[in-house]
């Protein structure tokens, strides 16, 4: 029986095989709600950037990012993602060149219309020409099971987490990133040499906004109307 209202003794967690004390989170109670907000603050301003200065990214910014994605977490902790940054002109225009022809696929006979109608508003096509001026390119991983990869768990939940992670990282760091999704994308395997058990997610274009850069004219839903509080 429980007793005083708390668990039955069989229901409760047992201690960690690996155990050690949960970080210090060391943040007030009073402070709890303003660091919330400031940080909500700058993430809707968080916009899709589609067109690029080539100005470089501070030594160090994208590493720390990639720090904090690597942190998230995962499903049976297998952490099943692999980020490949791909900075190399050359290396670029070619996988501009292979996402470009998988796109012009895609908006000629794949999408359906009602997909092209919903893509309308945004003023996407074919073209990526971010993919080139873009200073860094990040390419993200699902590591599936292999040779050398136990089997993962949740791969595409954590992978996406993993993302969401350092969406804000580069954002908070004051730099401009674009979610791209090119589908199929078995070449990025044969393009950035990796093994089959690794399969394209994400191609995310990082750096600053063009001096003349614009942003569709569209709105978020509030939060009032996707949160439902019980």
């Amino acid at each position: 029986m429980a007793g005083s209202g708390g668990p039955a003794e069989n229901e409760r967690m047992p201690p960690h095989p690996t155990g050690r004390p949960v970080p210090d989170y060391g943040v007030p109670p009073a402070e709890a709600l303003p660091r919330a907000r400031e940080f909500a603050d700058q993430l809707v301003r968080r916009r899709t950037v589609r067109h690029f200065s080539d100005r470089a990214i501070p030594p160090g910014v994208l590493a720390e990012a990639l720090r904090a994605a690597a942190s998230a977490p995962s499903g049976a902790n297998r952490q099943p993602w692999r980020f490949v940054v791909v900075t190399d002109p050359a290396l670029k225009r070619r996988l501009r060149a292979a996402a470009e022809a998988e796109e012009r696929v895609f908006y000629e006979r794949r999408a359906p219309e009602e997909w092209l109608a919903a893509l309308a508003p945004l003023g996407t096509d074919a073209s990526k020409p971010f993919l080139e001026t873009a200073p860094a390119i990040v390419v993200v991983f699902e590591v599936h099971r292999g040779p050398h990869s136990p089997r993962p768990y949740y791969v595409k939940e954590s992978v996406g987490i993993a993302v969401g992670f350092l969406l804000a990282a580069l954002h908070r760091a004051g730099l401009a990133t674009l979610t791209h999704t090119p589908s199929p994308m078995r070449f990025l395997n044969e393009l950035l040499d990796r093994p089959a058990e690794e399969r394209g997610n994400l191609i995310i274009p990082v750096g600053y906004p063009a001096p003349d850069a614009t942003v569709p004219d569209i709105d978020r839903k509030p939060a009032t109307e996707v949160v439902v509080w019980r």
